[in-house]
């Protein structure tokens, strides 16, 4: 991993392959949902990208914006999600990623979720 971009680029690769486990995330990383406490360690975080069934739904990620500030990264992208192997609504996500420069690893996630025309 080269860049703090890339690091939640690898976060966005799990949520569609399901597969936790090559992204760097800090031990006592947390995730937040709309205000609510998703994530509540980096093994928690890790476990629910692998196997939690909300990210089974996850068909597809696309039109990534990337932003960075400071030690912050926002992406802000539209995800399908569907059953059965049918898309049956997008959504707007704009989730922004805490990456401290001298430990390129997830310590925090803000996520928002919308309708994906608003």
């Amino acid at each position: 991993m080269n860049s703090r971009v890339d690091v939640a680029q690898a976060y966005l690769d799990a949520l569609l392959s399901h597969d936790g486990n090559t992204v760097p995330i800090a031990p006592n990383a947390v995730r937040y949902e709309v205000g609510l406490k998703t994530a509540f360690s980096g093994s928690h975080l890790r476990r629910s990208l692998s196997g939690g069934p909300q990210y089974r739904v996850i068909r597809g990620i696309r039109d990534v914006e990337w932003t960075e500030s400071g030690d912050d990264v926002t992406a802000d992208y539209l995800l399908d999600a569907g059953l059965f192997g049918r898309d049956l609504v997008t959504v707007r996500i704009v989730e922004k990623f805490r990456i401290p420069g001298d430990d390129l690893r997830i310590h925090r996630i803000d996520a928002s979720i919308r309708p994906a025309g608003k």
